[in-house]
């Protein structure tokens, strides 16, 4: 801890030392600047980077597809990969396709949906509210944070 000193002070004291005049934060006034040795300095924030990159959590979106008119046993197989895929920290696109006449009668995807969302309430979070985008209806869930 040197204090406030000149840019010219602090170059010549980094000369006098063998190391070099590393500007640490720009932004505050005034700069606040270390004398170290920078080959070393910037080794060390790549190992930090590097460390930081291992340690994140990539998350995906996993898509399921549903129909209005499912079935029980094919909407309860559904469910159960919807499950997975929560458990496993993913985010679901539940996209629910109309054809043809189903586009009359959209009330019946809502309801598909609603269930879906009724029976992940407590592990999950629904991120973007179901809407009808063309003839799909999609709806995203999160995990919840449980901490």
């Amino acid at each position: 801890m040197v204090g406030v000193v000149s840019v010219r002070e602090g170059l010549e004291m980094a000369m006098d030392a063998g190391l070099d005049l590393v500007e640490v934060s720009p932004q505050v006034d005034p700069p606040v600047c270390k004398i170290i040795n920078y080959g070393k300095y910037k080794y060390e924030m790549q190992k930090k980077k590097q460390e930081a990159k291992k340690n994140q959590k990539v998350i995906e979106v996993k898509e399921i597809q549903l129909r209005p008119m499912i079935e029980e046993n094919d909407f309860q197989v559904k469910c159960k990969k919807i499950e997975k895929f929560i458990a496993a920290g993913n985010k679901v696109k539940v996209t629910l396709r109309f054809r043809g006449r189903e586009m009359s009668h959209q009330e019946h995807g809502m309801k598909v949906l609603n269930r879906v969302k009724e029976m992940f309430a407590e592990t999950t979070k629904v991120e973007h509210q179901p809407k009808l985008e063309g003839r799909q209806m999609i709806m995203i869930l999160a995990p919840a944070k449980t901490k």
